[in-house]
Formats: structure tokens, C-alpha cells, sequence
């Protein structure tokens, strides 16, 4: 950052030159102006010349230095290089920040997926848990060994519970994967 605040003082510094260059032009061209139209005046018979104020002499010429017209021209166009090279650091900055924000958006749907299907794994858990309780109490209640709803929510919250294992097992080599990638590459690299 310390190097864009830099060039940002050079340029700034090297534009307040040219303008002051500028001006010392149009100062020069306003009194040629004036001389031209006072030697009009000069022309013109006596009489006018009686009715008009005498011309004050003009100021001497500023001549610019030609020393100094390329030194102000080689320091625009290295503040135009480094314009340039700026520039294109700051579209490099915003491809990388646009590749990124992409790779987190995609994190955060697959995030945002997972979430969603283990908030229904979650469901179903609840859901087969309380087919067990209920079917728990009515053994209890009936005093029965075994019978066939009992046996579907225990097999329903078997299979559930799989399922969030299953879940589980998918999110963990999910978030291996770059791990590995990352140490296959490093590997390829040091061959």
C-alpha cells in the first residue's frame, strides 16, 4: 500500500508541474495577444490614439526551459508507466478477489446443503426416536415381548442413525480432499 500511496505523490506532484507549465503558456499566450492588439491600436490614426490609455509594456517572455519540458515529459510518462502498472495490479487484486469469492460461495452452498440435509437426518432421528418411545411405553403398558411396530422404529432409528453416520463419514473425506490434493501436489513438485 505504501507503494501505491507513492506513486499516487508522484503523480499528484508531477500533474501540479505540468499545470504550472500550462499556465506559464497561457499567461505567455495572453500577452502576445495583448501586444498584438496593441500594435492595432498603434496603427490606427493619432486621434484614436489620444482617446486610448497608453499600452503598458508587456512583461518579458517567459520562455520555457527545454531542460525542463523533458524532465516534465519524462516524469509523465513514468507516472504513466506506473499508472499502468498499477492498473494492472488492481485487475490482477480483482480476479484473484472475484476466483475467491467464487470458491467460498461454492463452500457455502455446499455448507448450506449439508446443513439442510443433516437438519433432516436430525427430523427423521426425532421422528424414529419418539416411534420408539411410543413403542417402549406400549410394551410397557401391554406387558408384551415383542411386537411389530416396536421392531419398525427400532429398524427405522437403525437405519437413521446409519444415515447420519453415512452423513458424517461424507462431510469428513469432504474436507480431506483438499488436504490430499494439497499433499499429492506438494509431492509432485519435490519430483
Amino acid at each position: 500500500m505504501s507503494d501505491i500511496a507513492e506513486y499516487e505523490r508522484r503523480i499528484a506532484f508531477a500533474l501540479e508541474r505540468i499545470g504550472r507549465g500550462v499556465e506559464a503558456l497561457k499567461q505567455r499566450e495572453a500577452m502576445q495577444a495583448k501586444a498584438a492588439q496593441s500594435a492595432a491600436q498603434q496603427t490606427e490614426p493619432e486621434a484614436a490614439e489620444a482617446e486610448l490609455p497608453p499600452v503598458p509594456e508587456p512583461p518579458p517572455e517567459v520562455v520555457a526551459d527545454p531542460a525542463e519540458v523533458a524532465e516534465l515529459k519524462a516524469a509523465l510518462a513514468a507516472e504513466q508507466e506506473a499508472n499502468a502498472q498499477l492498473s494492472e495490479r488492481v485487475r490482477a487484486i480483482r480476479e484473484k478477489q472475484d476466483t475467491t469469492l467464487g470458491a467460498m460461495e461454492r463452500k457455502y452452498g455446499a455448507a448450506v446443503r449439508a446443513q439442510e440435509a443433516a437438519f433432516k437426518e436430525v427430523a427423521a432421528l426425532k421422528q424414529a426416536n419418539a416411534a420408539l418411545v411410543a413403542a417402549n411405553r406400549k410394551l410397557m403398558d401391554e406387558g408384551v415381548a415383542f411386537s411389530d411396530e416396536a421392531l419398525m422404529a427400532e429398524l427405522q432409528s437403525l437405519r437413521a442413525a446409519r444415515d447420519g453416520e453415512s452423513t458424517e463419514l461424507e462431510q469428513i473425506i469432504a474436507g480431506l480432499d483438499p488436504i490430499i490434493e494439497a499433499a499429492s501436489r506438494e509431492e509432485g513438485t519435490d519430483a
